[in-house]
């Protein structure tokens, strides 16, 4: 089966002004200069900078607050394993809203992204129950 990661990467660099880097030998997708998507290295994660959906992701079984500090300010390291293609994708363009410049998000939503800013984010997905001690 081939990585997810691979099409999320085609679906960001979709974004109006996204660029794909690889600063520490991981590949991440920039938007003016600006990481918005990390698509993780060999372990098969995204890190995204999420507002709306912050809980939710963090609900995911695996999912933890970015290291580094970043946690902090909003970003979210998730596995990629067993989550929708389509919730996936909502977190890209929901990282990509919060950080691309306000010109650049309006070009999306001109264009007929894929969802609105006032339209709610991907549906609530069915977390995994914790597993016993």
């Amino acid at each position: 089966m081939a990585d997810p990661r691979v099409r999320l990467a085609a679906f960001a660099l979709g974004l109006p002004g996204a660029a794909e880097d690889f600063p520490w030998g991981e590949r991440v997708v920039k938007v003016r200069g600006k990481i918005f998507v990390f698509l993780g290295g060999t372990t098969p994660t995204i890190t995204v900078k999420l507002v709306e959906s912050h809980p939710h992701a963090l609900s995911v079984d695996g999912a933890a607050p970015t290291g580094y500090g970043l946690g902090k300010a909003g970003w979210v390291t998730v596995p990629v394993p067993g989550l929708p293609a389509a919730t996936l994708r909502d977190w890209v363009e929901e990282s990509y809203r919060v950080v691309a410049p306000k010109r650049l998000v309006a070009e999306l939503d001109a264009r007929g992204g894929r969802r609105s800013p006032n339209e709610p984010p991907a549906t609530r997905l069915r977390t995994r129950s914790p597993s016993p001690p």
